[in-house]
């Protein structure tokens, strides 16, 4: 029987007062073996993400199956403080269907999606903010340039900007961090043919973005999500969850898939070095301010360009001799040129 009244009932919530979520999905089902680092690791990402962030970020952890050992560890750290929501899933559900139990929720203009094995640098927000603020059209943007970027759905880009100087090759920013990713991914070098130059894109007050953006750190504008399929998705990990997902939704409405010109952040996959130890330590805590970020453009979604670019001209690449006079006209020397189409 209910008696009395509830004092919850009929009482609007409060402003929200953050304007950016990090949300990082969590997988380790034993600490041993291939996963005996990764909660550690775990810990450089969530602290990272959180020392070096400038504005009032809310993170959201989502525990996909984890041990009973590793969900006690991460209820004691939103005790202290450094994850705002945290969500546990006792059986394994998926990277992408964890992700969709946060994403479908959240109000934050911007919301960053993380592996769970990145480590953040100092300036990360920053950067990635001062991309948005410079093209309009930016629905996604990673804090990591990653190599052969340049054709990954970015058509929309090329179609607007084919005549444009704007659009054109430079040397890599940080040639050594482009390094160390390929590194992470197992690759014992990276040959310079990679790593010389890449495509980028100039926006307003000459500030530079590289084309395309990888899967493992990236941040969006909170409508692209409107584009996701409504289901959810029936993969563990990989086959076409994070195409359809994350990667189509932000040129179904519009967007720009991009990244920053400079490195922001590491990938440091299942064994702990030196070098991230060295790099955690080293991060400067920055002072949070409350920052809204719904001045950022909305982006509007076409149907019609997104015909054009994916049906149509994504096609014209296809065709060597096109590809090739375009990359000439952009800035590649003949060499490149065979580098760049083998």
């Amino acid at each position: 029987m209910r008696k009395g009244e509830n004092l919850a009932k009929d009482v609007l919530l409060s402003e929200p007062k953050s304007s950016h979520r990090v949300i990082i999905p969590l997988y380790i089902p034993e600490e041993k073996g291939y996963y005996k680092d990764a909660f550690t690791i775990f810990t450089y990402c969530l602290i990272s993400v959180r020392k070096t962030s400038i504005s009032n970020i809310q993170i959201s952890v989502i525990s996909n199956g984890c041990s009973g050992t590793v969900n006690k560890k991460l209820f004691q750290l939103q005790e202290e403080g450094y994850i705002d929501e945290l969500i546990i899933e006792t059986e394994a559900i998926g990277k992408i269907n964890s992700i969709l139990k946060a994403v479908r929720t959240t109000n934050e203009r911007l919301i960053t999606i993380t592996d769970a094995d990145v480590l953040f640098d100092n300036g990360w927000e920053e950067a990635v903010l001062e991309v948005y603020k410079s093209f309009p059209k930016a629905g996604s943007v990673s804090p990591v340039p990653v190599f052969r970027t340049h054709l990954r759905l970015t058509c929309n880009i090329w179609f607007r900007n084919l005549f444009s100087k704007k659009l054109y090759f430079r040397p890599v920013k940080n040639p050594k961090a482009m390094t160390e990713f390929a590194k992470s991914i197992g690759w014992r070098w990276l040959d310079i043919k990679y790593k010389d130059v890449i495509a980028t894109l100039e926006g307003k007050n000459k500030t530079i973005a590289v084309l395309g953006c990888s899967h493992f750190v990236v941040t969006y504008k909170r409508e692209v999500f409107n584009c996701m399929p409504k289901e959810n998705t029936i993969f563990q990990l990989g086959g076409n969850s994070e195409l359809f997902y994350t990667d189509l939704p932000v040129i179904k409405m519009g967007g720009y898939r991009l990244a920053t010109y400079d490195n922001f952040a590491y990938h440091m996959g299942n064994k702990i070095e030196n070098w991230m130890e060295n790099k955690f330590n080293n991060l400067n805590s920055i002072e949070k301010n409350i920052i809204n970020y719904e001045y950022l453009p909305k982006l509007k979604k076409s149907k019609l360009e997104y015909f054009i670019t994916e049906k149509f001209f994504r096609k014209l690449f296809r065709i060597k001799s096109f590809s090739k006079l375009v990359l000439k006209y952009k800035g590649l020397t003949s060499e490149q040129i065979k580098n760049f189409i083998s």
